[in-house]
């Protein structure tokens, strides 16, 4: 279902947004249990039911979730129209970043690893007025959903204390780790392997994208144009083993329009980045 419930967004790697103090704002706003087979209704129209009670924590935004579903239309076939199930591969995405319909964002929020729900999603939480597939426009979609695993949004690193240079461009950077026995480093036209956990500069400290949090660094060729021009300069400074944060200027990264509704107009952007390897 990834192509049809995902949002895709049009940057190259950039995921999910949340901030820690709104983090802190939701854990405290997270309501008690609810009852087992009873059918609850938010304000937004939403309805689910929990069907089976699990013992795990409960998601807030900014986590990575892992969820098992079975998609189908509420009519007397009961049409399925999607099913990680059937491909036996639960799928995961970035609670509370818009890259899920409204009605998965907010009905996956409500339960805790190991509850099986039923969400019964409007179209003005699924997919409105707009067809998609096997799903007709104006559609209530059902999920039978099981959240099966949760991954905590990766903190900023601790870097106080530590000394912040810059290069004739702009750049800033702070050396956070240094391999002092690896001698392999990042050059142009060498593919390189990244971790990465990206933030808004803007005091807020909003998560937009996280390797780290996927589980699998990025790969790409240095000096070919295929990342930020913050990356091409910031990556080529390093060696393996090497952590940094860069802390980049709008010029060298999304520029005057940014990329909305992610990444705001003239935006800062700091990586926390770590060289995983070099080819």
């Amino acid at each position: 279902m990834k192509k049809a419930i995902i949002t895709f967004l049009a940057l190259s790697f950039l995921i999910p947004v949340v901030s820690f103090s709104q983090k802190k704002k939701t854990e405290k706003e997270k309501k008690p249990s609810v009852e087992l087979n009873k059918e609850y209704t938010t304000p937004s129209g939403l309805k689910y039911k929990i069907t089976k009670k699990g013992t795990g924590v409960q998601p807030i935004n900014g986590d990575q979730v892992s969820v098992h579903y079975v998609g189908t239309l509420p009519d007397s076939a009961k049409t399925k129209f999607d099913s990680s199930r059937d491909r036996g591969q639960p799928f995961s995405f970035a609670l509370g970043a818009g890259q899920v319909i409204k009605g998965w964002d907010e009905g996956i929020a409500l339960l805790h690893v190991g509850d099986i729900a039923v969400l019964t999603i409007p179209p003005s939480l699924g997919y409105g007025e707009h067809a998609m597939g096997k799903i007709p426009a104006n559609s209530t979609l059902v999920f039978e959903v099981e959240l099966m695993d949760v991954k905590p949004a990766p903190k900023p690193w601790d870097v106080k204390g530590l000394k912040v240079d810059s290069t004739a461009s702009g750049l800033k950077y702070i050396v956070v780790k240094k391999n002092p026995d690896n001698t392999v480093k990042a050059e142009a036209g060498k593919k390189v392997s990244v971790h990465y956990s990206g933030f808004l500069g803007d005091g807020t400290w909003k998560l937009f994208d996280s390797s780290v949090q996927r589980g699998q660094p990025i790969e790409f060729s240095l000096g070919q144009g295929q990342v930020i021009t913050g990356w091409e300069e910031g990556i080529a400074l390093m060696h393996v083993g090497d952590k940094m944060r860069l802390i980049i200027p709008y010029k060298l990264a999304y520029g005057e329009g940014g990329r909305p509704p992610i990444i705001p107009a003239k935006a800062t952007l700091i990586f926390d980045v770590e060289l995983m390897g070099v080819q």
